[in-house]
């Protein structure tokens, strides 16, 4: 195989990571409202642990959108 195709495969692996920092995301919100529904009173300290876990998870993305970039431009 040549480089240029093996390029282009690592970004599409790339871009399987970003759809798991999605996928990450919703779990937490998911979870999140299911919480706040259950128990009310502790919603401040949930919605903090889920915005510091949904940055995380975007973080996540971010750096395999950075790599893609990385992988199509630089290389």
């Amino acid at each position: 195989m040549e480089l240029e195709a093996l390029k282009y495969i690592g970004v599409g692996l790339s871009s399987v990571a970003m759809l798991g920092a999605a996928l990450g995301v919703g779990n937490i919100f998911g979870a999140l409202l299911n919480g706040m529904a259950r128990n009310p009173e502790v919603k401040s300290e949930m919605m903090r642990s889920a915005l510091i876990g949904a940055a995380l998870a975007e973080a996540m993305g971010l750096f395999a959108f950075l790599i893609a970039l990385l992988l199509i431009f630089a290389v």
